[in-house]
């Protein structure tokens, strides 16, 4: 330690086994921490999250008015003086038996930091993007079957999903092989059944989003619906990216390839992304979406950082929204009423 302290002004260390007083190179007083992982876990959480283990606490309840240096920003916050020349470790090393304790602590302290970093919102994102990767799925079979049974129905639509599957299914005269041809109708009657079941698989996911998207995010559920708010849960990554997004970014959300064609100096800006699935932007006219994004996304803005503090369900937002709407409309209404020109 640097000779200009030695002696003059004491300095706190907190390593994992203890916290420690030091004045110069002579520790005076010592806190051991105690030697158990779960302890120690318990400690090293504390610390992560910038608040005082019960050896800090003890250490300071002793300090009365006497100065003391450290180089830790937690303990400055209660009256240390924050130093970069204060002493970096103790000279006492730990024992043998309290070194054995570490790896086991470490472990627990990372597998508890997982757990309360999961963001319970990405079994909403996973099953909305499983419910995507369905869609794909299920246009692909429907096209190949529908594809199919034109060989023998050349007047089927081949935009018309559900008359093939009905017809492989059924065997009927739009899908009719000869009798030497019975494994392949069987085949065929087997990808008009996978049609099926993706067909039930992608709804039985659109329920469970439906459901499950008014827990993970009751505000944003409220304001947007289920299924909207699944989709922005899913496109931002989760409920803790999208409370950290401003306003701004949540309006354009899902329209990133026209907003980087508008970098690029080929399109206007879009005015709005996933937000024009809301029934309030897609009944609106084409000069009035932008507003009523930007009112939309301001108030999704809210809603998610309520949702990701717990917060519970604030009507107040959906009905600021409407109330924003109505006044959108209303100037369309007064524009209209307006004379082009002047008085006769």
């Amino acid at each position: 330690m640097c000779g200009a302290f030695a002696g003059f002004v004491r300095a706190v260390i907190t390593t994992w086994f203890g916290t420690y007083l030091l004045d110069g190179e002579a520790v005076v007083q010592s806190v051991p921490a105690p030697t158990d992982p779960e302890s120690l876990a318990e400690r090293a959480r504390a610390r992560r999250e910038g608040r005082l283990t019960p050896e800090e606490s003890a250490l300071l309840a002793e300090r009365g008015n006497e100065k003391w240096l450290t180089r830790d920003r937690r303990l400055a916050e209660h009256g240390l003086l924050l130093d970069p020349r204060a002493p970096r470790s103790v000279p006492i090393p730990p024992t043998a038996s309290v070194s054995r304790s570490l790896a086991p602590a470490l472990l627990l302290a990372a597998d508890r930091a997982l757990v309360a970093a999961w963001d319970p919102s990405i079994h909403v994102e996973e099953a909305v993007r499983a419910a995507s990767d369905l869609d794909r799925v299920r246009n692909l079979v429907g096209e190949r079957l529908a594809s199919w049974v034109a060989r023998d129905s050349p007047d089927l639509d081949a935009s018309d999903h559900e008359r093939a599957v009905r017809a492989a299914l059924e065997n009927s005269g739009e899908a009719r092989l000869g009798p030497e041809d019975t494994n392949l109708r069987e085949g065929r009657r087997r990808l008009a059944e996978l049609y099926r079941a993706v067909e039930s698989t992608r709804a039985s996911l659109e329920a469970a989003v439906e459901s499950a998207a008014p827990r993970k995010a009751p505000n944003l559920a409220s304001l947007l619906g289920p299924e909207l708010t699944a989709r922005l849960l899913a496109q931002a990554g989760g409920l803790e990216r999208l409370a950290r997004l401003p306003a701004s970014t949540i309006q354009v959300l899902g329209a990133e390839r026209a907003f980087f064609e508008h970098l690029r100096g080929r399109a206007p800006p879009p005015r709005h992304g996933l937000l024009f699935v809301h029934p309030a932007l897609q009944s609106a006219p084409r000069s009035e979406r932008g507003k009523l994004a930007r009112a939309l996304a301001g108030k999704a803005a809210i809603a998610a950082r309520r949702d990701q503090v717990g917060a519970p369900v604030d009507p107040t937002l959906s009905r600021a929204f409407e109330a924003r709407r109505a006044a959108i409309t209303a100037r369309r209404g007064t524009k209209r009423g307006k004379p082009r020109g002047g008085s006769r």
